[in-house]
């Protein structure tokens, strides 16, 4: 052991050890008289018939107490004497009194033969047979630390020393253990080896056996409700424990206050004295748990009164998450609102990009759960709803601007404004035939469309791009004059459609439906003749035309062009 060498060096087998002191400082006899007890002494420790021999231990009785001694009878011929500064307090009190019966151990004998005796505290040993003794009875023992050395601390017993390890010791800083030096302290003899002298104790399992004892009793003296004083003891990101007189219990971050906070220390520092309200005991696993915000009212305890569906009110931005803000409207009482509830516009934005925490905000009230502590807000209601607008500024044959948002098979979606989107179907993007919208525009690119159709209930806008594009009949009018003659090929014999060119189609009023005709001796023509009643009346003749036959190509005149309806009139040249 690192102190083994500073022990005491045992005194001759013959001889009780605690009665010699060591043996550098033992002063020779002054005279007969001092040698003349020493005799004395040592023929009572060798004649057992003597009496009372040094290191007996006896119960005696307090007979008288002078200015310098207590006067005890331990049953012996003469009366033993205690020094009185073993009875009296640093205050100057007295500790015993006559006629009580106090545990003593021979000392010896002074100069004049009588017995010297000391109070027989077994928590306080003198020697190391104390310490044996303490050791089989397992006994906590008392001590002072003398000094801190390699891996732990010596302490003194009389005249023995022990070794206290740091892993025992019950201090979790090397400041704690450089505060222990000087102090006395309370521990079991964990290992003891009379041949070397050697003491090893243990302070932290006397330390543990005492915090469970004074936990349970804590937790018998406790009761959830009850408001108690405590003392705070250690702070953590996660809230604060503190010693409620023999226990320590945790006080939770949300326990602290009706408000959010974030870091415990911003409320609490150890060593506070703080009021606490008993929430929970698990007498099992001696675990208590405490609030402050238990002690004042409850802020949501008047949220249905003050706070209801659409209305307004302002509050700062607490934090912001993927989903969205949550809000403080007022102290303790937060909402949030969902991302979606963020901006009109449909492409969903971050809520980090649209506040900051911090930030204070005008919000509305969309819906109010008291019992779930729950409220849903809307930042973008109280910017306003832009499709109230939207009327008026996207009215149908208006032109605008807008940015493709996105591509679907049958069309494609273009951004109005923040919050206003409208519809641009395939069939209205070109005059020829698409297989994918993409084929006409791209995402993200900026298109100029007209308004065909505005759905204020619906919240739809229907668009388009091929009404804006030329039409080939009006490139067509704009090239030719009425009364030029061109090529067209029919399309349709009756009423009269002539191609002109790609794209381009005109009308030809005076072509005539035909006429059927049936050959002789066929079915058909034995029954038209059947049904022709005798004595009807001639048909009337057909008016003049052109009889066109679907598929010919033949000379047109051009005889109307009307620029405004897009039409083109054609007659047989």
């Amino acid at each position: 052991m690192p102190h083994s060498d500073s022990l005491p060096t045992p005194p001759p087998a013959a001889v009780e050890p605690e009665t010699l002191p060591p043996p550098q400082t033992a002063p020779a006899p002054a005279n007969e008289d001092a040698s003349f007890a020493q005799l004395l002494e040592q023929y009572s420790a060798e004649s057992p018939a003597a009496g009372p021999k040094t290191g007996d231990r006896m119960e005696g009785v307090v007979v008288n107490l002078t200015a310098d001694a207590v006067l005890v009878d331990i049953g012996a011929k003469a009366e033993g004497f205690i020094p009185i500064e073993q009875v009296r307090s640093p205050e100057g009190e007295l500790s015993l009194h006559p006629g009580d019966r106090v545990p003593v151990i021979v000392e010896g004998r002074d100069a004049e033969g009588t017995l010297k005796l000391s109070l027989l505290r077994p928590s306080h040993p003198r020697n190391f047979e104390d310490l044996r003794l303490a050791h089989e009875e397992n006994r906590i023992v008392s001590g002072k630390v003398m000094g801190l050395g390699k891996g732990g601390l010596s302490v003194k017993f009389g005249e023995s020393r022990g070794f206290l390890p740091a892993a025992r010791s019950g201090a979790h800083t090397q400041e704690e253990m450089h505060a222990l030096v000087g102090q006395e302290v309370r521990a079991r003899i964990l290992k003891l080896e009379p041949g070397r002298n050697s003491v090893v104790l243990d302070r932290r399992a006397v330390l543990e056996a005492e915090r469970a004892a004074a936990e349970v009793a804590a937790i018998e003296r406790l009761h959830e409700g009850d408001i108690v004083e405590a003392r705070i003891t250690s702070l953590a990101h996660y809230g604060a424990f503190v010693d409620l007189g023999g226990i320590e219990a945790l006080l939770h971050v949300s326990d602290m206050s009706w408000q959010r906070l974030e870091n415990p220390a911003a409320l609490v520092a150890i060593g506070d004295a703080v009021q606490v309200r008993v929430l929970k005991i698990e007498t099992q696993k001696r675990r208590i748990s405490v609030g402050i915000k238990q002690l004042g009212r409850d802020p949501w305890e008047d949220v249905p009164n003050k706070y209801a569906s659409g209305q307004r009110v302002r509050g700062r931005v607490l934090r912001t998450t993927d989903f969205g803000a949550f809000v403080e409207i007022e102290p303790g009482v937060e909402g949030l609102v969902h991302i979606s509830e963020m901006s009109w516009s449909r492409k969903q934005p971050r809520p980090g990009d649209l506040v900051k925490p911090g930030e204070v905000v005008e919000v509305v009230v969309l819906q109010v759960k008291p019992e779930e502590r729950r409220i849903s807000l809307g930042l973008k209601q109280a910017l306003g709803d832009p499709w109230e607008e939207a009327e008026q500024r996207f009215a149908p044959g208006t032109i605008v601007e807008g940015r493709v948002r996105n591509l679907q098979a049958f069309g494609a979606f273009v951004e109005l404004s923040e919050g206003v989107d409208g519809m641009i179907h395939i069939g209205d993007m070109s005059e020829q035939r698409l297989k994918h919208p993409s084929e006409a525009v791209k995402l993200g690119e900026t298109v100029r469309v007209q308004v065909l159709e505005f759905d204020r209930g619906k919240r739809r806008i229907r668009l388009g791009m091929k009404q804006l594009a030329p039409k080939p009949v009006d490139l067509y009018i704009a090239a030719h004059q009425a009364g030029e003659v061109v090529s067209g090929r029919v399309v349709r014999a009756y009423p009269g459609r002539v191609q002109l060119d790609e794209g381009v189609e005109a009308l030809c009023p005076s072509a005539v439906q035909p006429q059927p005709k049936f050959e002789a001796g066929t079915l058909a023509a034995k029954l038209s003749a059947v049904w022709k009643k005798p004595g009807a009346e001639p048909q009337p003749v057909q008016p003049a035309g052109v009889q066109l036959k679907p598929g010919e190509t033949r000379k047109f005149r051009l005889t109307a062009l009307d620029t405004e309806k897009h039409a083109i009139e054609v007659e047989p040249a």
